[in-house]
Order: structure tokens, then sequence, then C-alpha cells
């Protein structure tokens, strides 16, 4: 048993989002366009099939899923596996905050160097632990299935390069994932390929990564 397609899925935006602020773990919920982002994401989704649903257990991946499961009748399994990178002393802080009091590290970061953020965790673990939960959740999925995984940014981008068998400093080769869109990747023989990214509604917003 597994799934033959598989739908990554970034939350609907966030008011740490729209100020540039990077939340990480912390629960920060949707805002109202977050919410209507979700909506209209969900009814694309809705539409193309879905037969296991999944998602962080931080409010604004989960609340994103409910939109799905309103649509489809699927229901949401929570994952704390799923969560967003653990950005340590990061969180909530503004980028050029970030940017004043650890300069090196956070231009280290953006190169796409794999250190541990603000005494949190390294992309390296980050793809480890969702990648993991993403193939432990797909291999349930009886053969033939869509799973579709509502998470974070930083964590679906880290799950998808260890998915494609891609290092995690290739993450530069890919933009960041916008709030509310997807990517589907495809069971091959080989393991899983990349169909799609960023793909949704054309409303949806960049946000920040993290």
């Amino acid at each position: 048993m597994t799934a033959s397609t598989l739908v990554l899925w970034r939350h609907g935006r966030t008011p740490f989002n729209a100020e540039n602020r990077f939340q990480g773990q912390l629960d920060v919920p949707l805002d109202e366009v977050g919410r209507a982002q979700a909506r209209e994401a969900a009814a694309h989704l809705a539409a193309l099939g879905v037969d296991v649903l999944v998602a962080s257990d931080l409010s604004r991946a989960a609340d994103t899923a409910a939109a799905l499961t309103a649509l489809s009748g699927v229901p949401a399994q929570l994952d704390p596996a799923l969560r967003e990178v653990d950005a340590g002393r990061w969180q909530g802080l503004l980028h050029h905050e970030i940017t004043a009091q650890w300069p090196q590290e956070y231009a280290a970061w953006r190169r796409g160097e794999d250190l541990r953020i603000g005494g949190g965790e390294t992309r390296a673990e980050v793809a480890e632990r969702t990648a993991a939960a993403v193939q432990r959740h797909a291999e349930a999925v009886d053969d033939g299935g869509t799973l579709v995984v509502a998470s974070h940014g930083a964590a679906l981008k880290a799950a998808l390069l260890r998915l494609l068998g891609l290092p995690v400093t290739a993450g530069g080769a890919f933009a960041g994932f916008r709030n509310a869109r997807w990517a589907v990747l495809r069971r091959r023989a080989e393991g899983w390929s990349l169909a799609e990214y960023n793909a949704g509604p054309a409303g949806a917003g960049v946000g920040a990564e993290g």
C-alpha cells in the first residue's frame, strides 16, 4: 500500500506572514486573508480528489486542512512531526531584527547553509523529521490514492527535497512555498517525481518562509 499522488500544501496567510515575521513553531493562527485563501485552495483540491488528509497540529495548518475537510468530508489527522522548523530565538522576530542580531548566521542561512537557526533545528533535521512523517502516512494510503499534507513553508520544502533525493542545500533552486499553494509529487518506480510546484489559486500571497 502506498499513495500514488502526494500533495504538499502550505497553510494560508497569518498575521506574522503579513508582517514578514519569523513564526517557526509558534502557534500563530490564520488571518482573514489566510482563511479565505484556505477555502479557495480547498475548492481546487477537493475537485482533484483526496483520499487521506494529514496536517501539522499547529492551528494555521490544522485550520487550513479543515477547509478541505468541509468540502471533501475527509477528516484531517494531526501530526506534530509536520510542524514548521524550530527556529529557536528567531521565532517571533521580524526578519530585519534577525539580521541586526545575527547577521552572519542569517546570511549563511539565506545562502542555503545547513546551520542550527536560533539554536533550534537544522534543515537536515527538519527534512528527516517531515519526510519520514510524509512517507509513513503515504504508506498507509491504498495503492493509487492521493495523500494531502497541510504543513508549513520551510518544513514542506525540506520534505520535498528529501523525497526527491536532493540535498537540503539545493533549496535555493526552488522558490519558497506561497501561502495556500501546493506541490504535487507522483510515485514512480524509482521514487517520487515532481509534477507541479507552487500550484494553486492566483490570489495566494507570498508570505514569509518560516
